[in-house]
């Protein structure tokens, strides 16, 4: 019987020409985000199901690739649960490691302290376009800043990554997750049911307003609620794109929904958009959104979303998550970060036919079968100073049909060919 050629469903093989672009925007990232002061780090790609299943992870809890227990702990035949048989997980994100990383090593780690990962994350999820069971997550993240200038430096660094890989006209979708619970509590939510509400306006986007309408009246919230609700999501998009819009945007909504902390997120969203709008240095603009959610359940303030007009959905995002490090220690931390859409930007800069700038020359060296092997010398040797100079040589043996070889060389980016013939 033949083995299987195609990868598993959802996970994919990455032929050359996408590995070296691959390759470039990574980095392109770690080189912009090194010049902020992010410090890499790396992770386990396997995590405790204690801490996968820790209720911050939103809806991504369910999606966790469970791994056998391993030897004599694995007793599948007195095994009742999944738990029984399964002690820890693939994980869906980079954050929770994360945290779990810092929780163990903050005595030995810088305050603040600015982290930059990058790495493979597993969701049991539905493939679709731009979509995987395995995919790069590249994030960064500051762990110890109170103020609003961890959010200033995370997004000034990651749109500064975006714009270096020729993105332009983009926004950066902005709110906070304390307007959140302001606007639940104004429109009479209960309180213990809020999270379900949040899920399903993170749904917006994609279901429309008769959408969210329906589920939420169709998971029992009274429809004075509902419609309270819907009446205060018109985006700052459609009051204007420039930063005094969106201020005045922000001013509206949090003087709507009342609440004893609107005052301060105001505050916190005006300083951020008025201090990146004068520092950026990428061509973006900021929108203040209110129906901004996120889908995970440790951000605690500030939310972000990134929105590329090549793509109709989120292309990465993040937030404030004060209160994750404290489920480790017992303490509360502050933290922040920012995660990049990885795979949604290189299928983009693919299906434009990015070119990678400045690349070197590489040269194929096509050597007909029975060069006598003095000759081969020679070759070799003519590659080998190519290669000292700098460039790129590929030495193989010229196939019959050269014209097909060359033109799949020239598909893996050689655009120089030589060709050495038996004398």
């Amino acid at each position: 019987m033949a083995l299987i050629k195609k990868p598993v469903t959802g996970m994919r093989d990455i032929l050359p020409a996408e590995m070296a672009l691959r390759q470039y925007c990574l980095r392109v990232i770690r080189e912009t985000y090194g010049r902020f002061g992010f410090t890499e780090i790396e992770t386990p790609v396997a995590e405790s199901l204690e801490n996968l299943n820790s209720k911050q992870g939103g809806e991504n809890e369910k999606l966790i690739f469970r791994v056998l227990k391993r030897g004599e702990k694995l007793d599948l035949s007195n095994a009742k649960t999944a738990d029984d048989v399964s002690d820890m997980g693939l994980r869906y994100d980079l954050t929770v490691p994360l945290v779990r990383y810092y929780a163990a090593h903050a005595n030995e780690l810088a305050s603040p302290f600015k982290a930059l990962q990058t790495g493979s994350v597993f969701r049991a999820d539905r493939p679709q376009k731009g979509r995987y069971r395995q995919f790069t997550q590249c994030d960064i993240d500051i762990f110890g800043e109170k103020s609003t200038l961890a959010e200033i430096e995370l997004i000034l660094a990651t749109t500064a990554a975006i714009g270096k890989l020729s993105f332009h006209d983009f926004c950066i979708r902005i709110s906070d997750r304390r307007l959140l619970k302001a606007m639940a509590a104004f429109c009479g939510f209960p309180e213990e049911r809020q999270d379900s509400v949040f899920i399903t306006l993170d749904k917006l986007d994609k279901i429309g307003p008769d959408g969210v309408r329906k589920e939420l009246t169709e998971n029992g919230f009274a429809q004075e609620a509902v419609e309270k609700c819907l009446s205060l999501f018109h985006t700052g998009e459609e009051r204007g794109k420039d930063a005094e819009a969106q201020i005045a945007a922000i001013e509206s909504f949090c003087a709507a929904v009342g609440g004893p902390e609107t005052e301060a997120v105001c505050r916190d969203l005006t300083m951020i958009l008025n201090t990146v709008e004068q520092t950026k240095e990428a061509d973006f603009r900021m929108i203040f959104d209110p129906t901004l959610v996120r889908g995970m359940g440790y951000y605690t303030g500030t939310i972000f979303e990134i929105s590329l007009p090549q793509f109709g959905a989120s292309c990465g995002g993040g937030g404030r998550y004060d209160k994750l490090v404290g489920l480790f220690t017992g303490q509360e931390t502050p933290a922040c970060g920012f995660s990049i859409g990885f795979e949604r930007i290189v299928m983009i800069l693919l299906e434009e036919g990015f070119r990678i700038p400045g690349e070197e020359e590489k040269t194929a060296f096509l050597i007909e079968k029975g060069v006598a092997p003095e000759r081969m010398a020679e070759i070799l040797t003519d590659a080998k100073t190519a290669r000292d100079g700098g460039q790129t040589v590929l030495v193989c043996g010229m196939n019959k049909n050269k014209k097909f070889q060359k033109e799949q060389l020239s598909a893996q980016g050689y655009t120089a060919f030589r060709e050495f013939f038996r004398e």
